[in-house]
């Protein structure tokens, strides 16, 4: 996860309809694209295995000055017809930019699990030291488990054309996200070290929602600056 730097975009969704047109889209337009602009520097998109929304797609940036720099908007406001054409199918879209306060462990498993929250009004930097001293510590080095990080979310991204056609998003909440090479080890080491039933003694606000993911497909902009623009067909091309 998010290692590359200490900032990151974050986004949670649904897809209406057959999702293997937006799955082509994503990985031949879309991340090629993303990360051909300034400030990405590594794209991520997790597939939900337990809970939701179905995706969890991470992207890496150089600082959250990135959501509104002129090369990210300008891409945002000129949409491709294959976007324009994707986006309305887009539902119950989360995003923000976030700082990363704090991060144990290194790389990345092929397994994931997202941790949704708020933290009560006035305990913010309360709840924000009990993560980076006792939670992420303790997690970070159990059996399962490659890294774990705390994304503490800014201001949101302005509107542009891009999220018109799909509607207005739902500001991301804090996260954290714990990556592991074993599934059920990752869920037990995160669920000793962040329990969701001592929320009202930490500080935490409402429901703690979590979701297990598995790794679909991950690029780097360096992976991108060395490779073509792919052809964009703008549909599944058949195998025969």
């Amino acid at each position: 996860m998010a290692l590359c730097s200490d900032a990151a975009m974050v986004l949670f969704y649904d897809i209406a309809g057959d999702t293997s047109n937006h799955d082509h889209w994503h990985s031949h337009e879309h991340l090629h694209e993303r990360l051909s602009v300034p400030g990405f520097l590594r794209a991520t998109r997790w597939i939900a295995t337990e809970g939701g929304p179905r995706y969890m797609v991470t992207y890496e940036v150089s600082g959250t000055d990135v959501a509104t720099s002129q090369g990210y908007l300008d891409r945002l406001n000129d949409p491709t017809p294959w976007t324009s054409s994707i986006m309305p199918r887009f539902r119950g879209m989360m995003r923000g930019f976030c700082t990363i306060p704090a991060s144990a462990g290194y790389g990345f498993g092929g397994f994931a699990r997202a941790c949704r929250f708020q933290p009560e009004p006035g305990q913010e930097e309360a709840v924000a030291a009990w993560l980076a001293n006792e939670v992420l510590p303790k997690i970070a080095y159990l059996p399962g488990v490659a890294s774990i990080q705390f994304l503490r979310p800014t201001a949101l991204p302005p509107m542009t054309r891009e999220q018109a056609l799909r509607g207005a998003d739902t500001p991301l909440p804090w996260l954290l996200i714990a990556t592991g090479y074993d599934a059920e080890l990752l869920d037990l080491a995160v669920g000793a070290a962040f329990d969701p039933t001592l929320q009202a003694g930490i500080g935490l606000s409402g429901e703690v929602v979590a979701a297990q993911y598995v790794l679909n497909h991950t690029a780097t902009a360096d992976e991108v600056a060395r490779t073509p623009e792919p052809p964009v067909p703008g549909r599944v091309v058949p195998l025969d």
